[in-house]
């Protein structure tokens, strides 16, 4: 496990997000009601990206068929969805996020 640089704290408004390439893997970074969280940036519906979908109520709501994930938890809370995304650790420093992955 090792810390990524995601961001500028700065750069993730209220309901944005930033993706970021952590290996394999591709981590949505995402500030809803004040708090930022990391998720991967899947939807286990159909394996496409969740960036770009609505943010509210420290969810996030896939684009294409309308799923909703569980910001803190990753919990899929809405079918077609069923299976949780990973989350990740976040941290702010020095005026940057910071991303736990592996």
């Amino acid at each position: 496990m090792q810390w990524i640089d995601a961001a500028a704290a700065g750069e993730i408004g209220e309901g944005q997000s930033v993706t970021v390439a952590a290996g394999l893997h591709m981590i949505a970074v995402i500030r809803s009601d004040g708090e930022l969280y990391a998720i991967e940036d899947v939807c286990t519906h159909d394996g496409e990206a969740l960036t770009g979908g609505g943010i509210e109520d420290r969810q996030i709501i896939c684009p294409r068929h309308g799923a909703r994930f569980c910001l803190r938890t990753g919990e899929a809370l809405t079918p077609p969805a069923y299976e949780p995304v990973r989350v990740f650790e976040t941290k702010l420093e020095d005026g940057r996020v910071w991303v736990l992955a592996d």
